[in-house]
């Protein structure tokens, strides 16, 4: 892996409120088209827990170092 500078991004969804669903996550991605495609858990790819990417809400919130694009930093669940 290629370990640049690289952007901390909040991403956030209120469609999907559900219990036993994301709300957000801090990601790491190179710009905020990358972060929107970026799935707050690296073991689920469906939008039932999450939403849409076009649903996808993104904030610039710093910088990583060190870090590979597209991980996530912490995502919050909302068990049920």
């Amino acid at each position: 892996p290629t370990y640049n500078t690289m952007n901390l991004y909040l991403i956030t969804q209120d469609v999907n409120t559900n219990y036993d669903t994301f709300d957000s996550a801090v990601v790491v991605a190179s710009c905020e088209a990358d972060a929107r495609l970026i799935h707050p858990s690296p073991y689920v790819s469906s939008t039932d827990c999450w939403c849409a990417t076009e649903d996808v809400k993104v904030k610039l919130i710093g910088e990583a170092t060190g870090q590979e694009a597209g991980s996530v930093i912490c995502a919050s669940y909302n068990a049920g």
